[in-house]
């Protein structure tokens, strides 16, 4: 069986590492997953893009969800998975992160902005709708929570939502594209904590595989596919990349 040494070989031989992340990296840091029992999507209905356009009684109640923590995907501190990956950029062995998650853990870790392509948004800040417009939660917080105010662009009187990524939603083109840039250049895809059914994202290891790249998969359940990896790891992974990062 492959175990944590395979890995750290692997990464020595690589010169260029793109680390791909999903939401099992940050069920160590107790947030939830979105599909599992008890996950986020089985305890609240999603809100689909257009319905939160087309009624503000949905914006309403995607606000107070957002207010409320109900997804909790803010709050939460990073785990020793993301302590490691931030080494990892650190030192030169990983030259960027491409996540799947909204919850801005990598940055708290320590990962430069620029180092980090995020595909499904960020939970973190809103923006506007029409002109783009980053607005910062604290600011809207209180007059929506204290006067029903539902949040608006304060320089062109848009719709403003939480800088997430819907269902229904496209998905931004700056961010996949530099995705798809970075999956090319690499020569080694590391794959850690997503189930890989969530597409386009989903075709990422399989570019990178494609392209003459090695693929390691180091997440706790099996996945679609383990079977075109070169290394799978059904293990926690803080407690791998924990290890693994120790290596030079």
């Amino acid at each position: 069986m492959p175990d944590r040494e395979d890995l750290a070989r692997l990464m020595r031989e690589a010169r260029r590492i793109v680390v791909f992340t999903g939401a099992g990296m940050s069920t160590e840091s107790g947030i939830p997953d979105f599909r599992s029992p008890g996950g986020v999507w089985s305890r609240i209905r999603p809100i689909y893009f257009q319905d939160f356009l087309a009624s503000e009684d949905r914006r309403r109640e995607a606000w107070a969800r957002t207010f409320s923590g109900a997804a909790g995907w803010t709050g939460a501190k990073p785990n020793a998975g993301h302590f490691a990956v931030a080494r990892m950029i650190a030192d030169g062995r990983v030259g960027v992160v491409i996540t799947q998650n909204v919850d801005n853990l990598h940055q708290a870790s320590g990962v430069p902005e620029d180092r980090i392509i995020e595909l499904h948004g960020n939970a973190g800040y809103a923006t506007c709708l029409t002109c783009g417009l980053r607005h910062e939660l604290a600011d809207l917080r209180e007059p929506f929570l204290a006067r029903d105010e539902i949040p608006s662009c304060r320089a062109c009187g848009g719709i403003v939502k939480s800088a997430t990524i819907s269902f229904g939603q496209p998905m931004p083109a700056a961010p996949v594209a530099k995705a798809e840039a970075a999956t090319l250049a690499c020569d080694l895809f590391l794959v850690l904590g997503s189930s890989l059914v969530v597409y386009p994202a989903a075709g990422l290891p399989l570019m990178a595989k494609r392209n003459g790249a090695a693929l390691a998969i180091v997440n706790r359940e099996p996945t679609d596919q383990d079977g075109f990896a070169d290394l799978v790891l059904h293990d926690e992974i803080g407690a791998v990349l924990a290890a693994v990062a120790g290596h030079p």
